[in-house]
């Protein structure tokens, strides 16, 4: 297993949308162990494939549901459904592997479930409602369909997180990914 670079935003990667994986082949199996990987390092809630510069429709969760029961697992091909009121909650922040070190209230549906397969080909559907789950369930999806979640910001707080992102200096310098292992990974 290998941590990946994770891309940052500007990286074309994460404004694309996502191809199906039509068969579980060892290099599949293999990106999802990175991925695990490279989320574990980041100490993420959850990855998606275009945040390691792939196109494949699949992304990788370990985060708490709403009963602060750890869950851990991955989808390929995800359906997303939501469920339940739109929230945006001031105390409640979102964040991005792909914004690191930034993090802003965002709007997401009160639960999500998703439908997919796992990796032995087998139907799975993961459900939250209320949790970080959820939350992680409607980001990764959107991440699939080259969406950020800046992209769901109100006005004020997208362009306040553009400012964050010319003020750490990703654009000036041409960064398009850090690495999760590096010292330096706080401070990209």
């Amino acid at each position: 297993m290998t941590v990946r670079p994770i891309t940052i935003v500007g990286h074309r990667a994460l404004a694309q949308r996502t191809r199906k994986v039509r068969e579980i082949t060892d290099d599949i199996r293999t990106l999802v162990a990175d991925m695990f990987e490279t989320n574990d390092a980041a100490d993420g809630a959850g990855l998606a494939a275009t945040q390691v510069g792939s196109r494949w429709r699949l992304f990788v969760y370990s985060c708490a549901d709403v009963d602060e029961v750890r869950q851990r697992g991955v989808v390929i091909n995800p359906q997303l459904e939501r469920f339940g009121g739109i929230e945006l909650d001031e105390e409640t922040i979102e964040g991005c592997l792909s914004v690191p070190g930034e993090g802003f209230p965002t709007a997401r549906h009160r639960g999500a479930r998703v439908t997919g397969i796992d990796l032995e080909g087998e139907p799975v559907s993961v459900e939250d409602e209320g949790g970080v789950l959820a939350r992680a369930l409607q980001h990764e999806v959107d991440h699939l369909d080259g969406t950020l979640y800046l992209d769901r910001l109100t006005p004020a707080r997208k362009r306040e997180a553009l400012d964050a992102v010319t003020a750490r200096g990703w654009r000036s310098r041409g960064l398009l990914s850090w690495d999760p292992t590096s010292l330096e990974a706080a401070d990209v």
